[in-house]
This record gives C-alpha cells, structure tokens and sequence, in this order.
C-alpha cells in the first residue's frame, strides 16, 4: 500500500515538532542574552550560512532588525554577509568560495560585535572560517545548526542544534528559531 501525501506530511510535522522539542534548552536564553547585550551596545549583529541556511541568515537579519525595533531600547544593527551578492562572488572567483564570509568579516567585523553562524551540517568551511576570525577578534558567535552540530557546535559561545532527521527538518528548525527568538525579545521587550 502506497502511503498518502497527507500520511507524510503528518509524519514529517510529527518528527519535526518532537525535534523541536529537543531545542528547548538553557542555550535559547543565553543566545537571547547575547542578542539583547549587543543591542544595548550598540554592536552589529553579522549572519552568514550557505543554501537555506543563507536565506534565514537573510530573514533572520530582517526579522530582527525590524520586528523587534522598540521606542526606547531602540533597533538591533543586522547585517547578513549573504546579501552583498557582488562581495561574496568577488571573493569566491578571487580567493575561493571558502574564504567569501570571513574576508567579508575582515571589513566589517569589530571585537564585540555578534556573528550568528548557521548551518545545515556544521561543517561548510566557509561558515567555520568566518567563525574563527569572529572569535579571533572577540565577537561572540551563536550557532544554529542541524544534526549533531559537526564541527561548527564546538565553536560556538552558544550552539542552538536542531537534530532532524532531514536538511528539510533542520532548515525547518532554523526558520522556528529565528521566529521564536524575535518573538520571545519582543515579548520581553514589552510596549514602548
């Protein structure tokens, strides 16, 4: 018997609401800790990842930047490595597609200032080398990544790992995340 879209649907959505179960830690305050610090200071929040991962870079960068904005503790600065297509090719022609976020952080980059470092695996070298320079220069680095975290996991100040089964399941995760986050720092924030 073949089974129904709506039986793997079902079972998808099942899986991934008891994965998101499993990111429910202590972490989440602690990344929400962090966000809220480099607001206070003025500091610059940098988001990079490759694939899906770039585009929630991008929407994690807009949702924070804009749906969290607040009259009196005022607007996180965000700025997704992702966007500046003519950057990213420019250095991956020139230098290699691994170098295209770090060399990018090289210009942008200063010591307290937050990169959010997302990824499917954990091990795109591209993303690993932007976090190194991150740390290098004092930046405190959170990480939402999928599966068992890879290489990425160990790198990060706080590692937000979502254990799907599928990259479906993970970029799921990190979408939810991103989501969740905004809306748990607007729910603190309270009105203006």
């Amino acid at each position: 018997m073949t089974e129904t879209a709506h039986s793997l649907i079902t079972t998808y959505l099942d899986e991934l609401r008891d994965t998101m179960q499993q990111t429910l830690t202590p972490e989440l305050d602690r990344a929400v800790s962090i966000l809220q610090d480099a607001r206070a200071r003025g500091a610059t929040i940098y988001f990079c990842g490759n694939g899906g991962a770039a585009s929630t870079a991008s929407h994690f960068a807009c949702d924070l930047g804009k749906n969290t904005a607040h009259a009196t503790k005022g607007r996180f600065r965000t700025i997704a490595l992702v966007d500046n297509i003519p950057a990213v090719t420019a250095w991956g022609n020139d230098n290699g597609y691994d170098q295209i976020f770090v060399e990018q952080a090289r210009n942008l980059l200063l010591r307290g200032d937050v990169l959010v470092a997302i990824s499917g695996s954990g091990n795109s070298p591209n993303v690993l080398h932007a976090v190194d320079y991150a740390r290098e220069t004092g930046c405190p680095v959170i990480g939402l990544i999928g599966f068992q975290g890879g290489a990425l996991k160990d790198r990060c100040d706080v590692a937000l790992v979502i254990p799907g089964r599928t990259i479906e399941q993970a970029e799921d995760g990190q979408l939810i995340l991103n989501h969740a986050i905004c809306t748990a720092i607007r729910a603190m924030d309270g009105a203006a």
